[in-house]
C-alpha cells in the first residue's frame, strides 16, 4: 500500500501558529537541543503527519508528493524541524508499505498523532543495497522470535521521550536481510548523547546500540530487504528532497527580494535557477507519482543530486544579493543559518558522492 499517491492534491500551507513557531525559533533549533522536545507534537497538531495517509486508515488523504510538499513548507522556515518531519513520515510510509497489517494497526496513529517518534533508521539499508556497506545489525533466533545486536551511527529523531525505528539486519542462515522496527523502552536498547552537530541540533540525531534487544514477528516490517527497499527507496529519497526543495526556495525568495526592481545579471539569475529548481520538483514529483522510480533508481539520484546543486546555488545567490549585510549577524540570522543548513544537504544518507559513484558503477555494467 503506497501512500495516497493516486489521491486527491491536498493544500500544503502550514498554519500561521506553526509558521510563527518556526520563525521565531528557527535559529535556536538549529543550535541547541532546547526545543527538540516540541517539533514533533507542534508538527502533529497541524496535522501534517497525517498527509499522504488514505483516510481509510485514518489520514488526511492526499499523496506522497503532498508530504513531499509539506516537508518543503516546513524546510523554508527550519531545516532542523523538516528533518525531523522526514523521519517521523518516512517511519508511517513503511508502515503503509509493510504487509504487516498489525504492525500498522498498533503503530500508525500514534505516529501520525505525535505521541510517539518515528525514525527511518534505514540509512545503512539504503548503503547497503547499493553495495556501499554492510548491515550493522544482526537478528539471532531466539524462542519466541529474534533478538537484535549491533549499533547505527546516525539517526534523527530518535526523541528523548519515546521512539520506533526501523533498521535492515542480518537474518540467520540462508534467510534474506530482513527489515524490522525496534522501541526505545524494549531492554538493550542504548541511545547515545545527540551527536555533536554543526547545525541541525535540535533534531534529536544520536548513535544508538542494540544488545539481545527482543522483538518478534509483529516487529518485522518486511522479512526480505533486498525484495522491499527498491519499491521504498523512491518515499526515503522523494520525502527527504522535500528537505531540499524548501531550503533552496526559501533563498532564492529572499535574494530575488533582496535584488529587489533592477533587472540585471544576478535578478535573471536568480529567476533562471528558480525556474531550473521547480523543473526538478515538477520531474521528481511525476516520478513518485507514477512509481517509475520503482524499477528505475538512477533517474531519481541524479534528481537527488541536482536538487542539492539548486541548494547550493541558491544559498550562493542569497549571498550574493546581501552583500556585506549578509556577514552582519544582526541584520539578518536568516542567511547565516540556511548557510549551515546548506553544508548538510549534500552529506545527508545516501550523500551526493554515493549517489554519484552508483551512477559511475551502474553506468560501467
Amino acid at each position: 500500500m503506497v501512500g495516497g499517491e493516486h489521491a486527491t492534491a491536498l493544500s500544503t500551507d502550514l498554519p500561521p501558529d506553526l509558521q510563527a513557531w518556526l520563525q521565531a525559533n528557527a535559529d535556536t533549533l538549529d543550535t541547541t537541543p532546547d526545543l527538540a522536545h516540541e517539533i514533533v507534537p507542534r508538527l502533529a497538531g497541524a496535522g501534517l503527519f497525517a498527509i499522504g495517509v488514505p483516510e481509510s486508515l485514518g489520514g488526511a488523504g492526499g499523496a506522497t508528493t503532498d508530504a513531499i510538499e509539506a516537508i518543503a513548507a516546513v524546510a523554508g522556515h527550519s531545516l532542523a524541524a523538516s528533518f525531523v518531519f522526514w523521519g517521523q513520515r518516512t517511519f508511517i510510509e513503511y508502515l503503509l508499505q509493510s504487509p504487516n497489517d498489525a504492525l500498522r494497526t498498533r503503530w500508525l496513529g500514534p505516529l501520525m498523532r505525535g505521541d510517539f517518534a518515528g525514525a527511518t533508521g534505514l540509512s545503512n539499508a539504503m548503503k547497503f543495497l547499493s553495495g556501499i556497506e554492510l548491515l550493522q545489525i544482526t537478528a539471532t533466533p531466539v524462542d519466541d522470535g529474534w533478538q537484535l545486536d549491533g549499533a547505527l551511527a546516525w539517526i534523527t529523531n530518535l526523541r528523548k521521550e519515546g521512539f520506533i525505528a526501523a533498521a535492515a539486519v542480518n537474518s540467520a542462515g540462508d534467510l534474506p536481510p530482513a527489515v524490522v522496527a525496534f522501541v526505545s523502552d524494549r531492554a538493550g536498547v542504548a541511545r547515545s548523547s545527540d551527536l555533536e552537530l554543526m547545525a541541525l541540533r535540535g533534531s534529536n540525531t544520536a548513535a544508538v546500540k542494540l544488545g539481545a534487544v527482543p522483538i518478534g514477528a509483529d516487529d518485522v516490517l518486511h522479512p526480505n530487504a533486498r525484495a522491499w527497499l527498491p519499491g521504498v527507496r523512491p518515499s526515503f529519497l522523494g520525502l527527504q528532497c522535500g528537505m531540499s526543495i524548501g531550503l533552496a526556495r526559501a533563498s532564492l525568495r529572499a535574494a530575488h527580494a533582496l535584488a529587489g526592481a533592477a533587472r540585471g545579471p544576478l535578478l535573471a539569475r536568480i529567476e533562471a535557477e528558480q525556474a531550473a529548481l521547480e523543473e526538478h520538483v515538477r520531474a521528481l514529483k511525476a516520478g513518485v507519482t507514477d512509481g517509475r522510480f520503482k524499477t528505475a533508481a538512477a533517474p531519481m539520484f541524479r534528481l537527488r543530486i541536482a536538487l542539492a546543486a539548486n541548494v547550493a546555488q541558491a544559498v550562493m545567490l542569497e549571498l550574493q544579493a546581501s552583500g556585506g549585510r549578509a556577514y552582519l549577524v544582526d541584520r539578518d540570522r536568516n542567511f547565516a543559518r540556511r548557510w549551515r543548513e546548506s553544508a548538510f544537504v549534500p552529506i545527508i544518507t545516501p550523500s551526493v558522492t554515493q549517489l554519484e559513484a552508483e551512477l559511475q558503477k551502474q553506468a560501467a555494467a
